[in-house]
C-alpha cells in the first residue's frame, strides 16, 4: 500500500506544540491516561515480549505510557511532532503516514490510534484502519480513540482539523468493516459533558475560530490550579467507573478491537 506523505497544516503544528506544553499536567490528559491504561492491560494480558505501535503518535507522550507494558514505538506525519518527541528523549518515533505505515505486517501485539482518525477524510480513514489491521498480529488488538458527538463540535475542532465526530455505532461499523471484531466500545469524559455542551454550543452560535487563531489554543491550556485539580478528580472518578461499566455519552469514544486468528 502506497501513499504520498504530505505535511500537515500549520494549525496541526500549533496543536502539537500546545499539547507538548500541557500533556503532563492538564486534567484532560490525566483523565485520558486513566481511561486507557486498564484497556491496554486487558489487550496485552498473558502476552510475553509485547510489542506496541502508536499510529499518529504526536509528540510521543503516550509511548511513555505504553512502555510500562512492553516495547513501544510510534510514528507521526508531522516533522514538528517528531522533533518535539526527540527533544524530550523519545527517540523511538519515526516520520510516516497512518495510511502507509513504515512497518512490517503482523508485527505488533497492540496497535493504537489516539485521536487521529477523526482528522482524516473517509478514504484516508478506511486506509488507516486497513493499515492497522495489517500491522497487528492475528489475535492482537487495536485501541482507538476519537472525538464523539457532533453536538460537541467547537473551537478545538478547528484547531485539531476535525473532519467528523463519531457516534458509537458509526465507529463500531467502520472498525468492523476493516476486518476487526469489536471487544469493547464506550464513551468517555461524560463527567465533562454538560460544561462542554454549553461552551461549544455557544462557540458555534458565535462562530468558530478561524484556523490559526491563537485563541483556539485556550481549550488546551492548563486552567487555574484549583480548577485543574477539581476536574482531574472528576475524570479519575469516572475512570474508576469505566473499569467495569460503559458510558452512554461523552466527548470521546474508546474502542478495543481484535484481529481474528486466521
Amino acid at each position: 500500500m502506497t501513499d504520498t506523505v504530505q505535511s500537515p497544516p500549520a494549525s496541526m503544528d500549533q496543536l502539537l506544540r500546545a499539547t507538548a506544553r500541557a500533556e503532563a499536567l492538564h486534567f484532560w490528559f490525566r483523565g485520558f491516561r486513566a481511561f486507557i491504561t486498564p484497556v491496554v492491560r486487558r489487550a496485552i494480558r498473558g502476552r510475553d515480549a509485547v510489542r506496541m505501535l502508536d499510529c499518529g503518535c504526536g509528540t510521543g507522550g503516550n509511548i511513555e505510557l505504553l512502555r510500562r507494558f512492553g516495547r513501544a514505538s510510534g510514528f507521526d506525519l508531522s516533522d514538528t511532532a517528531v522533533r518535539l518527541a526527540r527533544e524530550r528523549g523519545r527517540n523511538a518515533v519515526a516520520r510516516g503516514s497512518v495510511t502507509a505505515a513504515p512497518f512490517a505486517s503482523d508485527r505488533f501485539d497492540l496497535v493504537t490510534s489516539f485521536d487521529v482518525l477523526y482528522a482524516l477524510d473517509d478514504r484516508a480513514e478506511r486506509m488507516a484502519l486497513l493499515e492497522m489491521y495489517r500491522l497487528v498480529k492475528p489475535g492482537g488488538y487495536v485501541l482507538i480513540t476519537v472525538a464523539a458527538l457532533d453536538a460537541l463540535r467547537g473551537d478545538h475542532s478547528v484547531l485539531s482539523q476535525e473532519v467528523r465526530r463519531y457516534r458509537r455505532e458509526d465507529l463500531r461499523n467502520r472498525v468492523i468493516a476493516a476486518g476487526f471484531a469489536v471487544r469493547r466500545i464506550t464513551y468517555a469524559f461524560a463527567s465533562l459533558f454538560a460544561p462542554l455542551l454549553v461552551t461549544r454550543t455557544w462557540q458555534r452560535r458565535r462562530g468558530l475560530r478561524r484556523e490559526g487563531d491563537q485563541a483556539a489554543t485556550r481549550e488546551i491550556s492548563i486552567p487555574a490550579a484549583p480548577v485543574n485539580a477539581a476536574l482531574s478528580i472528576a475524570v479519575r472518578v469516572e475512570a474508576l467507573w469505566l473499569r467495569w461499566f460503559d458510558l452512554p455519552f461523552g466527548s470521546s469514544l474508546i474502542c478495543l478491537a481484535q484481529k481474528p486468528v486466521r
